[in-house]
């Protein structure tokens, strides 16, 4: 059957090369996530795929920018693009290569130890070490995201990036201190985290069972609390020793014990050099905090996270420090907490209920420093703040108030302080004070949204513009505008503004902080006509009569700045033909015809002096009547004087030569 062209569909290719079928479905390809048949016009062999995206969920930028090469036993992105999807919906998608074959959650019998080394463990710990050495992770291995292509075939890990890292992974497969999270704030983390993952999938192939099957993300992280992973995972299945002794390595607590994608290349050395953790201590009784049961110093670190308030409460009233001296025997620990409980006292905050969330925070760094950042009963790690910032945004979510918080106080750099050993706290300082500073900004130029676009670079853009429309980067913001204006929509708003202050250019950087300067509902229609022509002009050089005629409405209070009827009026109707071709510089020049309005204003102002002489003029004339009859008056009787002398001096001439 012949594959089909551009000529076949109504949208344009995505990055000018791939089509969406959204009428095709392939099931099962995407992980988890909707992925349809997707055409490559540079290659007709290619068989590819498109991942659709969720407007909330943001996708991996870095890795979308970063990772452009193939990679052997691994699906990578080839490009991202909106285009329609089932139905004909709108829609955004990440551009893949199709995985071959089905996935592992299709096979239900138990693998045997050799087909696992050979097909599964060394074909994903050589991706691994790929991925490793460009600085990235996977965070999506799981049965349902890795496929087999055919008997005796190496298994290719699936599509990763159409979602924040770890946000579809199921409970059994992410370790504890990701299960402490918000699912879209576990960050990338670091490859011992794919590790951990991979010797889940080996635990669930070689037993043919799906482990920890049915219960939830808060019923797995108390298992794996309680258990520890392996035993949580595992349970009473009989896996073939070898197997039973990676993953018991693979699923070590500490990242740092997890033997590296390198080690997993010769399994049998791998096997004789797993590190022998201690395992924590536990206490002879229970300490409940809240509606939480706390056995060691782990599951205590999650209560005070989970429930702060209750935690609080126990910290002051002793009932920590005696659990940690007397039924976990633990006085060092003990003498850290007593030592963050007087420096909270000695601390003088006005707003107590942040000062004991920072107690809380740094209480749980100490008690166990594996674990992420908690505030206000919200744990993320600093890398998953972008993709929380996002859920929380767009979802209205009562999260986002404790977020902007957190990033106010800089509780990142506090935290990481309390474990310098295990982050990079200068990295994080900067980091931290640069999301303070852009969200002290006042919106729309910063603010949450400003802060949640830099973040995620290719976070839609969200407010009226976003709706039924999938905004990605500056070079559709013109024409999605258009679109908009063309369904009767208003496009502009702060939520756009936020948006184009996070993707500003140099040639459009002035013209953006003029909109951010205006922090009502309105903004300068002249500044949105500059911005949206010079993006015409790189991006979308077609006509857009639409919003041409939309903006020359808007645009009608600039024309009152024209003095002269006459050019006023010639303005105006040549505006009106501009709008008719659609490209938007034209009217710019236009109403920006500098020339043109100084010598409009140098003939009003010239006119305008005219008119004041004309006045004080008739003015005078109004009110000198009775000086000039007074006038009259003394001259009509010095001439009549006169007239009588004279008369008088012609009859004494007379009489005297008479």
């Amino acid at each position: 059957m012949q594959k089909p062209t551009e000529s076949d569909f109504q949208h344009p290719p995505i990055g000018g090369r791939f089509l969406v079928d959204g009428g095709k479905p392939l099931i099962g390809a995407g992980g988890g996530q909707p992925a349809f048949v997707a055409t490559d016009l540079r290659n007709a062999r290619s068989e590819c795929m498109a991942v659709e995206v969720s407007r909330t969920e943001p996708v991996r930028a870095n890795v979308m920018r970063d990772l452009n090469e193939p990679l052997e036993n691994l699906v990578v992105p080839l490009g991202i693009g909106s285009a329609p999807s089932a139905g004909g919906v709108p829609g955004l998608f990440v551009i893949c290569q199709a995985p071959r074959g089905a996935s592992l959650a299709t096979i239900a019998r138990p693998w045997p130890e050799a087909a696992l080394v050979s097909l599964v463990l060394r074909p994903i710990a050589m991706v691994l070490g790929q991925l490793e050495m460009r600085r990235f992770t996977h965070r999506a291995i799981r049965p349902n995201n890795v496929f087999l292509s055919g008997p005796s075939q190496p298994v290719t890990l699936g599509c990763a990036w159409a979602a924040p890292p770890g946000f579809h992974q199921p409970p059994a497969y992410e370790p504890f201190y990701a299960l402490m999270c918000h699912p879209a704030g576990q960050g990338d983390g670091t490859i011992a985290d794919d590790v951990y993952a991979l010797g889940c999938l080996l635990i669930a192939l070689a037993s043919g069972m799906e482990p920890l099957a049915g219960l939830d993300r808060a019923a797995v992280l108390r298992r794996k609390l309680e258990l520890g992973s392996f035993a949580a995972v595992a349970g009473d299945a009989r896996l073939p020793s070898l197997i039973a002794d990676l993953a018991r390595g693979m699923l070590a607590e500490d990242p740092d014990h997890r033997p590296t994608p390198t080690m997993l290349l010769d399994p049998v050395t791998a096997r004789g050099r797993r590190v022998a953790a201690r395992p924590p201590r536990r206490a002879p009784r229970a300490l409940a905090v809240g509606r939480t049961v706390a056995w060691d110093a782990r599951t205590l670190a999650h209560a005070v996270g989970q429930e702060p308030d209750h935690g609080i409460r126990a910290l002051r009233d002793g009932s920590v420090a005696q659990w940690l001296r007397r039924g976990l025997g633990d006085a060092a620990l003990c003498g850290r907490i007593d030592e963050l409980l007087r420096q909270h006292a000695a601390e003088v905050r006005e707003d107590g209920s942040l000062a004991d969330t920072i107690l809380a925070m740094r209480v749980i760094a100490t008690l166990e420093p594996l674990a992420p950042l908690y505030w206000r009963g919200v744990a993320f790690w600093p890398d998953g703040l972008g993709p929380l910032l996002a859920a929380a945004l767009f979802r209205k979510s009562p999260l986002l108030g404790a977020l902007e918080e957190a990033i106010g106080v800089e509780a990142v750099t506090t935290w990481a302080a309390m474990r310098e050993g295990r982050c990079e706290l200068a990295l994080l300082r900067v980091e931290s004070r640069g999301n303070q500073a852009l969200l002290r900004v006042r919106p729309p130029a910063g603010g949450a949204a400003r802060l949640a676009y830099t973040l995620n670079p290719l976070l839609p853009c969200g407010g009226a513009l976003g709706v039924g429309h999938w905004v990605i980067s500056l070079d559709s913001v013109a024409s999605a505008m258009d679109a908009a204006v063309r369904e009767a929509a208003q496009p502009f708003d702060m939520d756009c503004v936020a948006f184009l202050a996070a993707h500003t250019t140099r040639d459009v950087e002035i013209d953006v902080n003029a909109l951010a300067a205006h922090h009502g509902t309105t903004f300068p229609a002249m500044s949105w006509l500059r911005i949206l022509a010079r993006l015409q002009t790189r991006f979308a050089p077609e006509p857009m009569t639409a919003l041409a005629k939309w903006l020359v409405t808007q645009s009608e209070p600039l024309m009152a700045g024209w003095h002269n009827r006459d050019r006023r009026a010639a303005l105006a109707r040549q505006l009106a033909a501009l709008a008719e071709e659609g490209f938007l510089p034209p009217i710019v020049a236009a109403l920006d015809d500098r020339p043109g309005l100084e010598a409009d204003a140098a003939g009003t102002a010239a006119a305008v002096e005219t008119l004041a002489h004309i006045d004080a003029e008739l003015d005078r004339i109004a009110n000198g009547g009775a000086e000039r009859a007074a006038l009259a008056v003394r001259y009509g009787l010095e001439a009549t004087v006169g007239l009588g002398l004279i008369a008088l001096a012609v009859c004494l001439a007379a009489a005297v030569f008479g």
